[in-house]
């Protein structure tokens, strides 16, 4: 996304009105499955189907005086994934990195956040019952961490989805950062 900035937490923390905070979170966990019994899942990350139809990770505006950026965060997972949200909590060490949207006056929080096979099975079993299921959120995707035999199913086919805002350069420098993906072995348009 054009003119974004990459800021320092605490510099962001400093910007007052009329700037806005979002926070979102990418979710992971191991995954021992494997697809067809044989192509191996490795961890099930998380993303939204939001409600204009694109791709995005949950998570929403904070009330900066009124809560933490985690806190927020926590409320928004709530609100979105419902009670499986309760098993755990977001820290400032999930923190990777502050964007400002300069023309918007919003800055960007990006979180990453493990859990356990468990945490994940209670957030997407809760999700349906979640407040703002079937309004600001269609559904939960895992993301496919494969490519198949032909090229273009998985991974390849999921990134030609359209993303709202940095969502899917993110998603990629997650990946990357886990250990997911090598350094140019997705196509580039």
């Amino acid at each position: 996304m054009a003119g974004l900035r990459e800021l320092q937490l605490d510099e962001s923390l400093a910007l007052g009105p009329p700037w806005r905070h979002a926070c979102h979170v990418l979710l992971h966990a191991p995954d021992p499955g494997q697809l067809f019994g044989r192509i191996p899942l490795r961890r099930a990350v998380l993303m939204q189907m939001r409600f204009d139809g694109r791709l995005g990770f949950p998570g929403g505006f904070v009330q900066l005086r009124k809560e933490s950026l985690e806190e927020g965060l926590h409320r928004e997972l709530l609100e979105e994934l419902g009670e499986g949200a309760a098993t755990f909590r977001v820290q400032r060490a999930d923190h990777r990195h502050s964007r400002a949207v300069p023309g918007q006056h919003i800055v960007t929080h990006f979180y990453v956040k493990g859990l356990s096979q468990e945490q994940m099975t209670a957030v997407e079993r809760g999700a349906p019952r979640a407040r703002d299921h079937g309004l600001e959120v269609l559904g939960l995707v895992r993301v496919p961490l494969y490519t198949l035999h032909d090229g273009v199913g998985g991974l390849p086919a999921f990134l030609e989805n359209t993303f709202i805002g940095t969502a899917r350069e993110q998603l990629l420098e997650t990946l990357q950062d886990l250990g997911l993906l090598e350094s140019g072995s997705v196509f580039k348009h």
